[in-house]
């Protein structure tokens, strides 16, 4: 077994899609068109064949209670894998992204935390070598 997919509830697809390609690095795996949404998934550039991050519209009730509650807790919808956190703290920093946690030691791991600009807080993180 092997994941496959993950969900990321998203505000505005259009946007998420524009941060998770533009600032992000992920590149479109799918996009097809269902209605006023689309199948958008995404994938790790160099893992075309990899898992897919799904862009999933936030329309669900439930979603809108859960993601305040994670965020107001500081909790991240996901984490995401980094060579190197501090490296992409300071290329995502000049890239104008928000950390509402900067990088730091976490035992075998550095992480750090950013707002997707979508509804969300996503985690990268790294092992330390």
């Amino acid at each position: 077994m092997r994941v496959y997919i993950t969900s990321v509830f998203v505000d505005d697809q259009v946007k998420a899609k524009a941060f998770y390609t533009e600032v992000l690095g992920f590149k479109v795996k799918h996009e097809i068109p269902m209605g006023e949404y689309s199948w958008l998934t995404l994938v790790a550039a160099d893992q075309q064949q990899g898992p897919e991050v799904l862009l999933e519209p936030s329309d669900h009730p439930a979603v809108g209670p859960y993601r305040s509650a994670l965020k107001a807790d500081g909790i991240p919808a996901t984490s995401f894998a980094v060579d190197d956190v501090q490296a992409e703290f300071e290329r995502l920093g000049a890239l104008g992204v928000s950390f509402t946690q900067e990088p730091m030691d976490a035992g075998p791991v550095v992480v750090a935390t950013f707002d997707d600009t979508c509804g969300n807080l996503i985690q990268i993180s790294s092992y330390k070598g």
